[in-house]
């Protein structure tokens, strides 16, 4: 099914003359992948503990966009520029799942959105990427099929995030949303679980 992530190529050709120079520095790409998963953290960690500063969520957008860039840093180092490792492939999915708690836990502090909605979702979206990483030994690769994968998930955080913090969020659909997302994401689960079963 569509998802944001095939936007993806033309957003590393952007990108490509700032890998390049990363690279001729010296900087690698599990030092970028690390330093996303740091700035999710920190985030997230800044919601939490300050929930009634409602600006703060505006963190989450910004984010979220430098953490896209970072990931698709991190792959054309490792792609492009020899740095492909064993180590940087399990560093690349948990980071990645870390980064994903890390932004999503902290909406369980607002009262509106639900906490057992926002854990929910993110559990499923913890099944979302092991089902799509279980692509690989089912013979058909990293799964990144939608119809809600991990760039999917972050526009919807990020809009949220601020729609939230201007006091803009409709209070009778809040509890709603994250409901919402988790049974997309376990449908784009399934539906990645049933790429590997037919061979994609």
């Amino acid at each position: 099914m569509p998802t944001l992530y095939a936007l993806k190529p033309a957003f590393q050709d952007r990108l490509r003359p700032i890998v390049g120079r990363l690279a001729a520095m010296g900087v690698t790409a599990n030092g970028i992948t690390i330093l996303a998963a740091v700035l999710s953290i920190a985030a997230g960690t800044a919601i939490a503990v300050l929930p009634g500063w409602r600006s703060v969520l505006l963190l989450i957008p910004i984010v979220l966009f430098v953490r896209m860039a970072l990931n698709a840093i991190d792959g054309m180092l490792a792609r492009e520029h020899g740095q492909a490792s064993t180590l940087g492939m399990y560093l690349n999915e948990i980071c990645d799942v870390v980064s994903d708690l890390a932004l999503i836990l902290p909406f369980a502090v607002f009262a509106q959105f639900g906490a057992w909605g926002v854990v929910a979702f993110a559990i499923a979206a913890m099944l979302t990427e092991f089902a799509g990483v279980l692509g690989i030994p089912a013979g058909i690769g990293r799964n990144y099929a939608g119809p809600f994968g991990k760039s999917d998930r972050a526009l919807a955080l990020g809009v949220i995030a601020v729609l939230t913090a201007a006091g803009l969020w409709p209070g009778v659909i809040a509890p709603f949303v994250f409901p919402a997302m988790a049974t997309l994401s376990l449908l784009t689960a399934i539906n990645r679980i049933r790429a590997g079963l037919t061979g994609g």
